[in-house]
């Protein structure tokens, strides 16, 4: 997971608190950081322009072993890639866009072991809401070789209303569907959202406001855990959920 911000200091300080981050520099130069937990990376938080006008945003990167190729199949099925594949640190990266518009990012390159499901328990959790989720997870399935012949290759099943993407007993990814019958709400923009496991949600939430942050949604109860949906300083959308 990576973080677009336009305020490298104010990120940091908003998020050392509200989730028990440290930080160090990364290899990408004084603008990029690593987030970690206990000295283990858990994200990647990067300083952009406000003159670019991207939005403040966390965006999920997939590990892929040849960029090109993974950004051929991106636009061979009607999507978009809009960065790259560009040499970055000590791999190469792309940006590229779903057929529904949700933004994600490609990566060929080293996988720190915290990043990586066949090590342990991600730090994070993905999810995909878009309209149709069997035709997204089509798309990301051809592109990532999602249930394939690849020795490390995940699982896709469908269950509990969503399609859950699986790799041993970890969950990657869960995409989530609307009404396909239905007219699409334009106000609704398909996007990956990031969760963040947490010990105590209503604790992360109360921290997060005193340091700035807003509520998007109060915590509840789901049958996935509790959880909240929260925005930092600048405008950043990401869930904190109770770790099981």
């Amino acid at each position: 997971m990576s973080l677009a911000t336009c305020d490298m200091a104010a990120a940091q300080e908003f998020y050392g608190p509200v989730l028990g981050w440290t930080f160090r520099p990364g290899r990408l130069g004084e603008e990029f950081c690593i987030a970690m937990t206990d000295g283990v990376p858990v994200a990647g938080i990067g300083a952009v322009s406000r003159r670019l006008g991207v939005a403040v945003a966390w965006t999920p990167f997939f590990g892929v072993g040849d960029a090109d190729t993974a950004s051929a199949r991106v636009r061979e099925r009607g999507a978009t890639v809009a960065i790259g594949p560009i040499a970055l640190g000590d791999g190469r990266a792309a940006l590229a866009a779903d057929p529904g518009g949700a933004i994600f990012g490609l990566w060929e390159g080293t996988v720190h072991s915290s990043w990586h499901v066949a090590h342990g328990s991600p730090p994070a959790r993905l999810e995909l809401r878009t309209r149709d989720a069997f035709a997204a997870a089509l798309f990301y399935g051809e592109v990532l070789e999602w249930a394939s012949e690849h020795p490390e290759h995940c699982e896709v099943d469908y269950r509990d209303d969503a399609v859950t993407v699986e790799f041993g007993p970890h969950t990657v990814a869960t995409i989530r569907g609307g009404g396909v019958d239905s007219a699409p709400d334009p106000h609704v923009r398909p996007r990956w959202h990031v969760s963040f496991y947490v010990e105590d949600v209503d604790e992360v939430v109360r921290v997060a406001v005193e340091a700035g942050g807003t509520v998007a949604a109060a915590p509840e109860d789901s049958p996935r855990g509790r959880n909240a949906i929260l925005r930092d300083r600048q405008g950043g959308l990401f869930t904190v959920q109770a770790r099981k």
